[in-house]
């Protein structure tokens, strides 16, 4: 397997812990966004979107990180990223798209871009934008657990796909100057995720194309 995706892309973050998780090996190939590698030829032949992540498997190209996902759970199901009971799958799948569809897309590179090119909007408004709809979905989020009872993890004992969804968002949150202390079940949540060696290592610092102390690379 080859990933083709970006240190800091939360999508691309999201497909990282899914992998790790499943115990799946796969070679990096690294997209500069802010470079603007996925507006190549090379890259646009691969995934005509120009996004990452794009995942090549099995002589085949898979995008977008929740479809890649499920692919993954259902062509590797041990260990399961959804639960057994068909409600539940729902619950979940409804949390992870509230972070993958309704936040992630509004404070995505492309999006700050246009803002910026379109309408004038330095980088201190557009952190501004970023925050609100980050705050604005992350309740949403801590609202969707509450009256559940407390797991390790989101919907249960152990990670799945809604943990896969929610800790990549809380580190662009991070990025983007959000107080998080508002939710703290996501970030209890967040704390035992980062425990884990498949999220540890999932990381944006810990991925080859991130900048080096130094400040070289990325």
């Amino acid at each position: 397997m080859t990933l083709h995706g970006f240190y800091l892309s939360s999508a691309a973050h999201r497909l990282r812990i899914a992998l790790n998780l499943k115990g799946l090996a796969y070679d990096t190939a690294p997209v500069h966004l802010r470079r603007g590698d996925q507006n190549g030829e090379a890259y646009r032949a691969l995934n005509p979107q120009g996004l990452v992540p794009a995942l090549e498997a099995d002589g085949a190209v898979l995008t977008q990180s929740l479809a890649t996902i499920e692919w993954l759970n259902e062509t590797h199901p041990e260990p399961p990223l959804l639960p057994a009971d068909p409600l539940e799958r729902a619950r979940v799948r409804a949390f992870a798209q509230v972070i993958a569809c309704d936040i992630h897309p509004l404070q995505n590179l492309r999006v700050l871009r246009y803002l910026k090119k379109s309408f004038g909007q330095e980088q201190p408004a557009l952190d501004t934008w970023a925050r609100h709809w980050n705050a604005e979905g992350l309740a949403t989020c801590e609202a969707l657990l509450v009256g559940r009872v407390e797991a390790r993890f989101a919907f249960g004992d152990r990670p799945g796909l809604a943990d896969i969804a929610l800790v990549p968002q809380m580190a662009a949150a991070d990025r983007f100057g959000l107080d998080l202390a508002p939710y703290p079940r996501l970030n209890r949540i967040r704390a035992a995720c980062e425990d884990l060696a498949a999220f540890a290592d999932a990381a944006p610092a810990r991925q080859p194309d991130a900048p080096d102390p130094a400040g070289r690379g990325g």
